[in-house]
């Protein structure tokens, strides 16, 4: 038996009857999904049974015993027709794949790396990964540089106020704000000591549990 090849990187696109009765097949590239058709095969005898059915439908009689033997001669001619469509279509799928010694995959020329005779997936190009490696530094830089002035900016964030971040009033998110963005209701801002952390009233000037001065 011959080898099977492409059995799981292509589309069958035959049909079996009608007008537009006949075999092509639809191959892709593994690794970009780029595809390449085969030339259309014209199936003459479903072609032959969609024209024997439609006069049968007209004239009736004798025809429709004419269909039937149009149809079943059809059937058996298919799928003899479609495996050979198919080898033939296999043969010239070859020129426009490359098959990947090590992964076995098929791969279309784009996705090829010619000089190590594997695909770009298992050996990738040398130039592509530097450009790849370069912009995820960059980018890994960027976001370290960005962090260091988070922690510099929140260094001076004044965290002894503590806001509502729901308002009592109409359930609107405030987002820290003194005033509800949605209903106007003023929102209670919560101090604490920096001292010892306990919470102190809004009019207190002195903490009542460790006696610091409120700043």
């Amino acid at each position: 038996m011959a080898e099977i090849k492409f059995s799981n990187n292509y589309r069958d696109l035959s049909e079996e009857d009608g007008a537009r009765a006949g075999f092509q097949f639809e191959f892709y590239c593994e690794r970009c999904g780029d595809a390449w058709r085969s030339e259309f095969v014209p199936f003459t005898a479903g072609q032959t049974a969609e024209w024997v059915g439609k006069a049968a439908g007209m004239f009736g009689g004798i025809l429709g015993n004419v269909s039937d033997v149009a149809d079943s001669v059809s059937d058996k001619a298919f799928g003899t027709e479609q495996d050979k469509a198919f080898q033939a279509a296999v043969a010239a799928a070859e020129a426009h794949f490359h098959r990947c010694p090590k992964c076995t995959d098929y791969f279309c020329d784009k996705c090829w790396n010619v000089e190590a005779g594997l695909c770009l997936t298992d050996a990738p190009s040398a130039e592509v990964e530097i450009e790849s490696a370069f912009a995820q530094g960059k980018v890994q830089a960027a976001g370290e540089k960005a962090a260091l002035q988070g922690i510099h900016e929140g260094k001076h964030t004044d965290v002894k106020e503590r806001s509502q971040l729901v308002c009592p009033s109409c359930g609107a998110e405030t987002r820290g704000a003194k005033f509800c963005p949605e209903c106007g209701q003023k929102l209670a801002q919560k101090a604490f000591c920096a001292q010892c952390g306990a919470a102190m009233p809004a009019e207190a000037k002195f903490c009542p549990e460790c006696g610091v001065k409120k700043e």
